[in-house]
């Protein structure tokens, strides 16, 4: 029985801290669990809806979208009849939810206050990522064989493209808006698009890594965080010229990365089943932490408002599909 326990406790030590140290307190704390019902298959993205305290799930394989009350830390309500929903984004400025759907290419709209579907704007294929750019007042979203749908909140019109090389998979705005980075893995590059004229004005194009999926941006260091998974690795590039900084082996089959502004850290969830936590080192980044989780669980949500780290779980044979929600510590 004692060598049983203190090999638990040397693999409980291990996984909260790549330096081995017992006496780290694990930087993310499991707090709870919010049970999804009976939703099988992947789940895909997040949204937040800070006014209402709403986190909309993307149940891609459900063919619906669970809207939970993060007050309560329940279901409230589910979209259902949607088409293999992967992105989702929620724009204040209109009080609407936007739903990208990979199934039929189209991009269905709720009103946020009661959730009422509210219309339907058809890109054509493969709707993904949703970002809302706030500054400018526009949603993006990622479809198709290589485009950028620009749609009007005003008038919930899409006014415009901007084309890519291929399929876009993550994307983010960096610096005041200037600049959108995107994942364009198909093309084995990450493109910057100037917003102004809607063009790609820079390609960024890694040698010895590949699948660029997740990605994130530091704007207070300048900096665009890309996950690769093949190999597994987080790549470091300034948001100012688009030049490597540092490099770090992640966790494999890396689907997001956050920032943690507060903490300098960074978090990356993986469908290895583990999420990686990692130390802003000034030129580089350091892995502190490896935190255990599911298989399949790759899809999470960091918000700032709420300091929490929300991650899709799938349903297994042993627990039904839930939303974990990690406390950040100190």
């Amino acid at each position: 029985m004692k060598r049983l326990a203190a090999v638990l406790l040397a693999g409980i030590c291990l996984a909260y801290s790549s330096t081995g140290r017992t006496d780290d307190a694990a930087p993310l704390v499991l707090e709870t669990k919010i049970p999804l019902g009976n939703v099988r298959g992947r789940i895909d993205h997040f949204a937040i809806d800070v006014g209402r305290q709403r986190l909309y799930v993307a149940e891609l394989g459900n063919d619906s979208v669970g809207v939970l009350d993060l007050n309560n830390g329940q279901v409230i309500q589910t979209l259902s009849g949607l088409r293999e929903p992967q992105g989702v984004g929620y724009a204040a400025s209109s009080d609407t939810l936007y739903v990208a759907n990979a199934g039929d290419g189209s991009v269905r709209l709720y009103n946020g206050a009661d959730l009422s579907q509210s219309g339907r704007i058809d890109l054509g294929d493969d709707s993904d990522n949703i970002r809302i750019d706030t500054r400018r007042n526009r949603v993006l979203v990622g479809y198709g064989t290589g485009a950028l749908a620009v749609i009007d909140p005003a008038t919930n019109k899409k006014v415009s493209d901007v084309p890519l090389k291929a399929h876009p998979e993550a994307f983010q705005l960096a610096e005041t808006g200037t600049k959108v980075f995107v994942n364009v893995p198909n093309a084995r590059q990450i493109a910057v698009i100037d917003v102004v004229s809607g063009k790609q004005a820079l390609t960024i194009s890694p040698e010895d890594a590949r699948s660029n999926f997740p990605m994130a941006v530091d704007d207070d260091q300048h900096r665009v965080l890309v996950g690769f998974r093949r190999p597994p690795l987080l790549s470091v590039f300034s948001s100012q010229d688009g030049k490597q900084m540092s490099t770090v082996e992640t966790c494999g089959d890396a689907d997001d990365v956050f920032v943690d502004l507060k903490r300098h850290r960074v978090y990356v969830s993986c469908g290895e089943g583990v999420i990686d936590v990692l130390a802003d080192r000034g030129s580089r980044y350091e892995r502190v932490a490896r935190i255990p989780t599911s298989s399949g669980a790759r899809t999470s949500l960091f918000v700032p408002e709420r300091d929490r780290l929300y991650l899709a779980v799938r349903a297994t044979l042993s627990e039904p599909a839930a939303v974990w929600v990690f406390r950040p510590t100190p």
